[in-house]
C-alpha cells in the first residue's frame, strides 16, 4: 500500500509541476502586453486650443506728477511782519499767506493821489485859458502863437493827470501786492522765509510751493517700438482701441490704488536719447493718496485683440535657439514639436502670432515622459480662462 501512495504521488508531480509552469508563463505573457500596451501610450494633459477676445495691457513704472505748481514769490520788497498759513495744509486760490510791511506803500498811494489832485488842478488852469483863448483868438485880440500856448499847454495838463493817475494805480498794485496771495488751490509746502526776513521782488528763492494735487498726473514711459507695433495693429484691425485708454496703478507697498485714470494721448512726447515715448495719465485724487514724486507701476490698457490664440505659459518652452516651442497631439495621437511665434505673455497665458491654429491640443503636464513621435493617450483638461 506504502509503494502504490508512493507510485501515484510521484506521477503527480510531476504533473502539478507543469500545470504551475504553465500558469507562471500565461501569467508573464499577460503583464508584458500590459506594460508593453502602458508604454506604447503615454498619459498626458492637453489643453484645446481656442480664439478668445483679450485686452491687452502694458505695465510700465511711472511717477507721479502734480497737476499744476505754483512757486510763490514776492512781487515786491520789505519785511515779512507774518505768515498766515499752515504748513502742509490745502489753501485756496487768492487766500492770502504773507503780509508784507505795506507802511512805505500806503505813503507811495498818498503821495500818487496828491500828485493826481495836483495834475487835475493844472488841467483845469489849462481848460479855462485854453478856452478863453479860443473866444480872443477869433476876435483876433490874442496872437495866434499864444493861442497855440495854450493849447499846448491844455493837452500837457491832459497828459499829466493821465501819468498822476496811471502812478496811483500802480502805487496802489504795489500796496495790495504786500499780501502775497496763492495763485492756485492746492498743498502748500513749508514757508522758506520766517517772519522778520527781508524779501526783494522777482527773488530767485521761492517763499513757498503750491502743488494742486486733485487731478493728478502719472508719468510712465514705454519703447518707441512697442508703440509702433500697437499702431500697426490698431490700423489692420486685429487690435481696437479707445482713445480714452484705461490706466491702474500698483503702489509702493503693494496695494491697488483704487481709482481709475485715463491715458490722455495728447500728450504723448519723443525722448530722441532713449527712443521711448512719454505719456501721462491723469487720475483723480480726492484723498490726496498719490503725492508728487511718488513711484508707481501703471498698467495700460492698450486695446483689445480680436481672435487671440493664448497657450498656457507652462506648455511652452524654449530650444537652443531660443524659439518658443510647444508639443501638440498630432491627428495619429503622436506627439508633434511646433515652432511658435509668440508675442506677450498676458495674465498666464502666451499670446501665440503664429505655429498654431484654432482646435490644437497642446500637451501642458506629461511634458517629460514624452518626446516627438511617441503615442500619447490626451486628457482634455481646462485651466485658467478655459473652465474657472
Amino acid at each position: 500500500m506504502d509503494k502504490f501512495c508512493s507510485r501515484q504521488l510521484f506521477g503527480l508531480f510531476p504533473r502539478v509541476g507543469l500545470v504551475l509552469t504553465l500558469l507562471l508563463v500565461a501569467c508573464h505573457s499577460d503583464s508584458d502586453a500590459v506594460g508593453a500596451h502602458s508604454a506604447a501610450a503615454v498619459p498626458v494633459d492637453v489643453v484645446a486650443v481656442r480664439r478668445h477676445s483679450v485686452t491687452l495691457t502694458t505695465e510700465l513704472p511711472g511717477r507721479v506728477v502734480a497737476y499744476r505748481t505754483a512757486q510763490v514769490r514776492p512781487q515786491v520788497g520789505g519785511v515779512i511782519e507774518k505768515r498766515t498759513f499752515e504748513e502742509g495744509g490745502i489753501v485756496k486760490a487768492g487766500q492770502q499767506l504773507y503780509q508784507i510791511d505795506p507802511l512805505r506803500y500806503r505813503a507811495d498811494v498818498q503821495t500818487a493821489s496828491a500828485n493826481l489832485d495836483k495834475a487835475k488842478a493844472n488841467l483845469a488852469m489849462a481848460t479855462a485859458k485854453q478856452k478863453r483863448y479860443s473866444s480872443l483868438l477869433a476876435d483876433k485880440a490874442v496872437s495866434k502863437q499864444d493861442f497855440d500856448e495854450a493849447q499846448a499847454a491844455y493837452q500837457q495838463a491832459q497828459a499829466g493827470v493821465e501819468q498822476a493817475g496811471a502812478a496811483l494805480k500802480t502805487a496802489q498794485i504795489n500796496l495790495q501786492y504786500t499780501q502775497v496771495n496763492a495763485p492756485i488751490s492746492g498743498r502748500i509746502g513749508k514757508s522758506e522765509v520766517t517772519e522778520g526776513a527781508l524779501v526783494v521782488a522777482q527773488q530767485a528763492a521761492v517763499l513757498a510751493t503750491i502743488n494742486q494735487l486733485d487731478p493728478i498726473y502719472v508719468d510712465v514711459s514705454q519703447a518707441s517700438s512697442r508703440l509702433l507695433e500697437l499702431r500697426k495693429q490698431m490700423l489692420n484691425g486685429s487690435v481696437s482701441t479707445d482713445q480714452r485708454a484705461k490706466v491702474h496703478l500698483l503702489l509702493d507697498d503693494g496695494s491697488t490704488y483704487e481709482r481709475e485714470g485715463e491715458l490722455l494721448f495728447s500728450e504723448m512726447s519723443v525722448d530722441t536719447s532713449t527712443g521711448t515715448v512719454s505719456m501721462r495719465a491723469r487720475f483723480p485724487n480726492p484723498d490726496h493718496i498719490l503725492l508728487p514724486g511718488m513711484f508707481v507701476q501703471a498698467t495700460v490698457e492698450e486695446g483689445v485683440k480680436q481672435d487671440a490664440l493664448l497657450v498656457p505659459q507652462r506648455a511652452v518652452m524654449r530650444d537652443a535657439k531660443g524659439e518658443a516651442t510647444a508639443m501638440v497631439v498630432a491627428a495619429d495621437n503622436k506627439a508633434e514639436l511646433r515652432v511658435l511665434n509668440a508675442g506677450r505673455a498676458v495674465a498666464g497665458d502666451w499670446l501665440v502670432i503664429d505655429g498654431l491654429k484654432e482646435g490644437d491640443k497642446v500637451i501642458v503636464a506629461g511634458l517629460q515622459k514624452i518626446r516627438p513621435g511617441v503615442l500619447v493617450a490626451p486628457t482634455e483638461v481646462k485651466i485658467g480662462g478655459e473652465g474657472e
